[in-house]
C-alpha cells in the first residue's frame, strides 16, 4: 500500500526501499487519471495510483476530492 495515514497526515511511499514522504491531509488533493480509470495523488512531480479505497481515506482525512466520474462509451458496459 503506497499510502498511510496517522493523525491527518498522510505517508506516501515514493520508491522501492519504502522510502516515505509525509504530507498534512489538508496538502493533498486526489485527482483521476482518465486514460488508465485510475485515481493518484501528485508528488513532486510524480503521480502516485492508488485505489479508491485509498482515495476515499484520505478525503476522509481531509484531503481535497478532486476525482472525476468516469463514464463508459462501450455499448456493451454493465456501467
Amino acid at each position: 500500500m503506497p499510502v498511510r495515514i496517522e493523525n491527518h497526515t498522510c505517508y506516501f511511499k515514493v520508491d522501492d526501499n519504502g522510502q516515505e514522504q509525509s504530507l498534512a491531509a489538508t496538502q493533498v488533493t486526489v485527482s483521476t487519471d482518465s486514460e488508465k480509470s485510475m485515481s493518484f495523488v501528485a508528488l513532486n512531480g510524480d503521480r502516485i495510483y492508488i485505489t479508491e479505497v485509498e482515495a476515499d481515506a484520505l478525503t476522509v482525512a481531509g484531503a481535497k476530492d478532486g476525482r472525476k466520474h468516469l463514464r463508459a462509451s462501450d455499448s456493451d458496459s454493465v456501467i
